[in-house]
């Protein structure tokens, strides 16, 4: 039956046709009834008639079977010029010359480009018919056969008579000019035919070398054989040793990865869901990660070069670097808090950065963000993360990462597995880091050890609050400002952008959320501790005590808490610096602090800042010498801190190891001390602490931190006792020596005895 002038049906059994998507077979057709029965690949036949079939929309001839397609379009996507190679896309634009020349006289087609002595007579058509044309051409083509025999084989044109001649003119007509191509040239591409049991065999064995130590080509090979002669006998043929290998790797891939990957990589496969996600505004994916600076710097309380952690958080939208921080330890989940804290937050603006750094977006006034913040703002976008995404290491598989997502609302997801597309934003922007700043650095210790520089510790110039500014400096005023290259948004793929303008975009199609969050939050994302509150000596904490005012209405009260905790107290307590912690209290939900009854009495201890230190340091190295000894900085100190320390308390006594170590550590208060909030107390001299205070007490191990506390107890209850008694009693008697001088019967001494006689 025919639905159209071209395309015809062939309802005969085992004929397939298309209805609604789905294959159907024909399995038996009655022409004089006009019924059909068809059966789907699963399920029940379906008894129809020709009519309907004819009037459904959603039926259809399959292109396999359809006649009225060339062979090489037959079950595939149609063919093209494209899918020629290049010797058969000149052979088929040579006929089309031939046609051209039948049909119009010129080689081109067009008589505006014609060629030498064309048209030629017997191809005018003007004095000839296109039958005589024709004819004309295919005797041309015979004689040219017969003179050079082997290049019309090479060229196809060593049997094209007149019929063929009609024959490309038609397909030429309804295909274009791939029409005109031999079917023969785009034949299917078959390639090796595997039996459904080699098929299973391969898959089976797949899987049990996945569980296995990795295997070669050959040992695959015998297990093939192995499953294939157990399950379905010896006479079951199985494809040679070369056939079997190339199949495995167009099917599985290569397989020269370790053995774990392979098993990462497989289990990956099984849970993919097919899809991916599309950031389409910023704050829904932040990829956060970590790296060794590639730069050397030195540390801002001996001088000394070391190598610092640099975090990143980088909005994956706009690929802005929304936060990032430097530490000199490998970073803790505390560090990584209070990055998604500094996220959420405005930069300030520093004293040294100018106007076209200020907050410029449009829509949102500066002066409205300054109000809110408490400051002017820099131009760097800021929103609470919706997703952040990381790598595996430990510090963002914890209970304490746990409990900041569910504070900030936030879903913290590792990356998949041997999935570079997770987190390539990020890593991209490291490396354009490192191109663009941290090569012209001194102190860059390139890519591999053979690359290195003679010194890169002597060529570090930078401390590390000086490359915290100047990398602060370069995102604000470079990184924001830079044209993108390809990662144009997907409604302006030809557009002119950066971080900047994308964001102010975004803003305009989807609003912006002015939301800061308050400084309670820095309290809410420190690790907390569930202890009992001591009646006299306050709270232990890591084997330390801290002591406060607040705790004096619930010293002798249960908190009333259940479950785990019961009648325990929430502490919240920094582990960069143990000196403080601090707690909310259940009435008035105010936050205090809390410090360390270890620590000595505030006004006895001098205080100094990072800026002192630097001042200190850079004194130093003008008069040419080398923080060495302590003898050799107590002249500097007394002269630009005014007061007198004793040498024994200079922490310069150290050794190297040690000195780094208590760079580490000074560091870490301090970068706790930045990011407490203005109301909380410090442990320097009655003032507030900033981010250029350095910690005046020298960190101890926690052994000799939690002696120290019971040795600052064991002291106090001393200076209670002296202070009681100012004058040292008198030992008491002996056991039974007033009985002895009440008694009758006890006998003088000797000495009493000859005193007693001299008088007589």
């Amino acid at each position: 039956m025919t639905t159209s002038a071209v395309v015809v049906w062939d309802l005969a059994p085992g004929n397939e046709l298309i209805i609604d998507g789905s294959e159907w077979t024909v399995e038996a057709f009655e022409p004089q009834v006009g019924k059909v029965v068809l059966v789907p690949v699963d399920g029940s036949s379906w008894h129809t008639s020709v009519q309907e079939l004819m009037h459904h929309p959603g039926c259809r001839q399959p292109t396999r079977t359809r006649r009225d397609l060339p062979a090489a379009s037959r079950g595939r996507q149609p063919k093209a010029m494209t899918d020629l190679t290049p010797e058969k896309q000149r052979l088929t634009l040579l006929r089309l010359a031939h046609l051209n020349e039948v049909e119009t006289g010129y080689l081109s087609g067009d008589p505006l480009l014609a060629g030498p002595a064309e048209p030629r007579p017997q191809y005018d058509p003007e004095l000839t018919t296109l039958t005589q044309r024709r004819q004309a051409k295919a005797e041309e083509l015979r004689l040219a056969a017969v003179e050079n025999p082997d290049q019309a084989a090479v060229l196809g044109l060593k049997r094209a008579g007149y019929r063929t001649l009609i024959r490309w003119d038609m397909d030429r007509r309804r295909f274009g000019p791939v029409g005109l191509a031999d079917d023969r040239w785009l034949r299917e591409a078959t390639g090796r035919r595997i039996s459904l049991a080699v098929r299973e065999a391969l898959f089976a064995v797949r899987a049990e070398t996945l569980h296995r130590s990795k295997l070669s080509a050959k040992d695959r090979e015998r297990l093939i054989h192995q499953y294939v002669r157990e399950t379905f006998g010896p006479d079951e043929p199985v494809p040679s040793y070369t056939t079997l290998r190339t199949v495995w790797k167009e099917w599985f891939g290569s397989s020269g990865a370790r053995q774990r990957y392979l098993r990462s990589a497989a289990r990956a496969q099984e849970v993919a869901t097919g899809r991916h996600v599309v950031v389409h505004r910023p704050g829904q994916v932040v990829a956060l990660d970590t790296t060794i600076l590639p730069v050397k710097v030195r540390e801002n309380v001996f001088g000394h070069p070391v190598s610092v952690h640099l975090t990143l958080a980088l909005d994956v939208y706009t690929h802005s670097i929304v936060a990032f921080r430097l530490t000199l330890v490998s970073d803790t989940s505390v560090d990584v808090a209070m990055v998604l804290r500094d996220v959420m937050m405005p930069l300030p603006m520093r004293p040294d950065w100018g106007e076209d750094m200020e907050w410029a977006y449009p829509g949102v006034p500066a002066t409205l963000v300054a109000e809110f913040a408490g400051h002017k703002v820099a131009g760097l976008p800021f929103f609470a993360p919706e997703t952040i995404t990381a790598d595996h290491g430990s510090v963002y598989k914890n209970h304490h990462l746990i409990e900041v997502q569910r504070v900030i609302g936030a879903n913290i997801r590792p990356s998949r597995v041997l999935r570079p597309t997770d987190k390539q934003a990020v890593e991209r922007a490291f490396g354009a880091i490192q191109s663009l700043l941290f090569r012209i650095l001194p102190g860059y210790q390139g890519v591999d050890v053979a690359d290195r520089g003679v010194a890169p510790e002597g060529d570090a110039v930078l401390t590390v609050a000086e490359m915290e500014h100047l990398v602060a400096t370069w995102i604000v005023k470079v990184w924001q400002e830079r044209r993108f290259g390809a990662y144009t948004p997907s409604w302006d793929p030809a557009g002119d952008h950066s971080p900047n303008s994308l964001f102010a975009a975004s803003m305009a199609q989807g609003g912006f959320a002015l939301q800061i969050p308050r400084p309670e939050l820095y309290y809410q994302l420190l690790p907390t501790h569930r202890v009992m509150i001591h009646g006299k000596r306050g709270v232990k904490i890591k084997n330390l005590w801290y002591d406060g005012n607040a705790l004096d209405p619930y010293r002798f009260m249960p908190s009333g808490r259940g479950g785990v905790a019961k009648n325990k107290y929430v502490f919240h307590r920094d582990p960069r610096d143990p000196c403080l912690v601090f707690f909310q209290d259940p009435r008035t939900h105010d936050w205090h602090t809390l410090r360390w009854t270890g620590l000595p009495e505030e006004g006895e201890v001098p205080a100094f800042s990072d800026a002192r230190v630097r001042e200190v340091m850079r004194e130093v190295r003008s008069r040419g010498l080398a923080p060495k000894s302590d003898a050799e900085l107590l002249p500097l100190l007394l002269e630009l801190i005014g007061g007198h320390i004793p040498v024994e308390q200079w922490p310069t006594r150290l050794t190297r190891g040690r000195r780094v170590e208590h760079a580490r550590e000074v560091a870490q208060a301090a970068a706790a001390a930045a990011d407490r909030p203005p109301g909380a107390t410090s442990t320097a001299v009655g003032r507030r602490t900033t981010a250029d205070d350095t910690a005046n007490v020298v960190p101890l191990k926690w052994r000799e931190r939690a002696r120290q506390g019971q040795t600052a107890v064991d002291d106090e209850r001393r200076r209670r006792r002296e202070d009681a008694v100012p004058e040292r009693p008198a030992p008491p008697p002996a056991l039974g020596q007033r009985l002895r001088e009440r008694s009758l019967l006890a006998l003088p001494d000797e000495d009493e005895y000859e005193a007693t006689e001299g008088e007589a």
